[in-house]
């Protein structure tokens, strides 16, 4: 992702409606699932301990207190954490490359790599289609919840990409006529095996990013900046271990 630049790009969130907050603690919006469980020891690392049940799903709260006084944390599904942060409810968070690249959003900086929930953004199709259904075909249906990637990595070939939006259960479309193949996040591929799919394109490889909202970062440059120098010496902690 770029370094930080001068404006908001859309104007999704100005100074003065960061202001307001300015006195108020940090917030960092953290996913659910499986990301927030491998975050847990980069954490532990950085000196940040939320509160208990914030790392337990069995938790109904969706705010916690850390152990630093002067920041909390949100827990939101995983799709969800680069608009709370692009918008200016949270200040930083964590999320996929996935959703960053699905929603390219200009008031987002991303300056680290956190090295965590490694996966992969793939095209997928049944084991039974002999022959790729996108070969000399102008237009696919396609299932995923990826929809600018897909349309993107299609137009890259000449593929007018008709586009099925699910939020899951991806891989019952090729089998009930849905679309034709399916774009989504795969981790070992067994939910693939065991629906009788097979990967035939790897669109791009996944990890978490430590993203922050370029506002916040120019109205509490020292604070933000601690925080991502927090993150950089949990990671550099890690490698030197």
């Amino acid at each position: 992702m770029t370094a930080p630049q001068n404006g908001t790009g859309n104007g999704l969130q100005t100074g003065a409606d960061l202001a307001v907050r300015s006195d108020s603690p940090l917030i960092l919006a953290l996913p659910k699932g499986r990301i927030l469980k491998a975050l847990a020891p980069v954490l532990s690392r950085t000196g940040i301990e939320p509160d208990p049940d914030c790392l337990t799903e069995s938790s109904r709260r969706l705010r916690f207190g850390t152990s630093d006084p002067n920041l909390d944390v949100v827990r939101v599904r995983s799709f969800d954490v680069a608009t709370f942060v692009a918008y200016g409810g949270a200040d930083i968070g964590v999320c996929g490359a996935d959703v960053l690249m699905e929603f390219d959003y200009p008031d987002i900086y991303a300056p680290l790599d956190l090295g965590i929930g490694g996966c992969r953004i793939s095209v997928a199709r049944p084991k039974t289609m002999v022959e790729d259904p996108a070969t000399g075909q102008s237009r696919l249906r396609v299932a995923t919840k990826y929809p600018t990637i897909a349309r993107r990595h299609f137009a890259s070939r000449a593929i007018n990409a008709e586009i099925v939006h699910l939020n899951g259960a991806m891989e019952l479309a090729p089998t009930l006529d849905l679309a034709s193949v399916i774009v989504d996040l795969v981790d070992t591929g067994s939910t693939l095996r065991a629906n009788g799919l097979m990967e035939t394109e790897t669109i791009a490889h996944v990890t978490s990013r430590l993203i922050v909202n370029r506002v916040a970062l120019k109205t509490r440059p020292e604070e933000i900046s601690a925080l991502i120098e927090r993150f950089r010496a949990a990671l550099n902690t890690e490698e030197a271990a």
